[in-house]
């Protein structure tokens, strides 16, 4: 067994590991680098023995490089759960579009081509892929996430952790470790971070609800149009429901790739953790509740910006994408960063070398679009919204596994997060490979 990394290594994004058994092989992803990370040369790799594609979920950093494969005119099975498989498509054609720039004409044949070749398959049942057996588990980090179990003809078992969500959110079940994992290959996004507990985030975003409120603004929130934006709604919805904001609040969904992909978490209900469905009973909309207004148009989106901008009422904006490298939050950013009104909330992880992360560091000053912006605003960070486990859940599905692992590998974070938490499973007895 051979375990090769064509991304996502030490850093956050641009996931993409082949496991080689003999002369066949299979990927474990293929996703895009962005910020900082996007700037590393990556040669193209052969793929003449790969034998099927295994996707974990359908963030842009775990299948952005799809479009690749079809151009290097890969023809395998691409194998990922129901869910993944309805939001792949949505994300990859959204994608093509803002950052490459492409026309609906150029992006149809690659995503038709795309679409062929993917294989949905059921939680928690074991398929043939080629020499290989493989089993998706829930993984709770967004809607369709997985990890993979992946068995060896050998019999032994690689388990790939893809992106794990943390524990005790509302809207998604908690992942549950693995029986058996001989190799573990484990994501360290926030290996030397704990969270704020998940219990206090609404009380944290009412808490600068009010204080907005006060003295007038625009709350920002640039949120990734899958996860982060759907369990934002979850909670807007429960302070507007038990009247801890005002109704009466404008709450704004200017994302249109967020609102189909609310929609497909509105059709996969069956995949909602208990607190969601029990609101479900109760004959509550948590994702479509009557507040919240959904721009779709773009000519709507800037009469809405210039609106905001020259009035500074009250409003709560949620729009795409997370890390303000693209998307309608950077037409909200250009104008509105330099009032002092406004609060902007970083609710998930910030890739370095994006201008997420410039905001969230502090600086005084950022270019956008060759133009120079104050930074006035007020800036939150609220790690209560992460949609990755931090270190000690991390911990937690390591020491879950019944049969220890015989080695660890580290992936997908930087060096940093990395070091930090091999040195705690080193403590712990554990083989660790950085």
């Amino acid at each position: 067994m051979q375990l090769i990394h064509h991304g996502g290594k030490n850093t956050v994004t641009g996931s993409c590991h082949e496991l080689v058994f003999g002369d066949r092989s299979i990927l474990i992803d293929c996703g895009m680098f962005q910020g900082a990370d996007a700037q590393q040369l990556t040669e193209p790799f052969p793929l003449d023995n790969v034998k099927a594609l295994v996707l974990t979920h359908a963030h842009i950093d775990h299948i952005g490089r799809l479009p690749w494969l079809i151009t290097q005119e890969f023809d395998k099975p691409i194998y990922c759960t129901k869910a993944t498989a309805e939001l792949v498509p949505l994300m990859l054609d959204d994608g093509l579009k803002i950052q490459q720039g492409l026309t609906f004409e150029a992006r149809k044949p690659i995503i038709e081509a795309i679409i062929r070749l993917l294989h949905p398959v059921d939680y928690y049942r074991w398929i043939d892929v080629d020499t290989f057996r493989c089993r998706f588990n829930p993984a709770g980090h967004i809607l369709g996430s997985a990890y993979v179990e992946v068995m060896l003809p050998t019999q032994e078992v690689v388990v790939f952790s893809g992106d794990l969500g943390p524990s005790n959110t509302p809207l998604l079940p908690d992942p549950k470790p693995p029986k058996r994992a001989d190799y573990l290959v484990i994501e360290t996004t926030y290996g030397h971070r704990e969270h704020e507990g998940v219990e206090y985030r609404a009380q944290q975003l009412r808490a600068i609800i009010e204080r907005s409120l006060a003295d007038g603004g625009t709350i920002l929130i640039p949120a990734f149009s899958v996860g982060r934006t759907q369990e934002l709604l979850f909670d807007i919805e429960r302070l507007v429901y038990e009247k801890q904001i005002d109704a009466d609040l404008p709450i704004i969904l200017d994302s249109p790739m967020a609102q189909k992909v609310t929609q497909s978490y509105r059709r996969f209900k069956a995949l909602w953790g208990q607190e969601a469905k029990e609101r479900l009973e109760k004959h509550r909309h948590p994702l479509a509740f009557e507040q919240c207004i959904q721009i779709t148009d773009y000519r709507s989106h800037q009469a809405l910006v210039n609106r905001l901008a020259s009035t500074g009422e009250p409003a709560i904006v949620v729009a795409a994408s997370g890390m303000c490298e693209g998307g309608r939050i950077v037409d909200y950013l250009k104008v509105l960063l330099s009032d002092s009104r406004t609060d902007v909330i970083f609710a998930g992880f910030q890739a370095e070398g994006t201008l997420g992360r410039a905001i969230q560091q502090g600086e005084s000053v950022v270019c956008m679009d060759g133009e120079e912006v104050e930074i006035n605003a007020n800036i939150h960070v609220m790690s209560g919204y992460s949609a990755h486990a931090d270190q000690s859940e991390l911990l937690h599905f390591i020491d879950g596994i019944e049969e220890k692992p015989q080695q660890i590998h580290l992936i997908h974070g930087e060096r940093e997060a990395q070091r930090a938490f091999a040195a705690l499973l080193r403590e712990k007895g554990y083989s660790v490979v950085e």
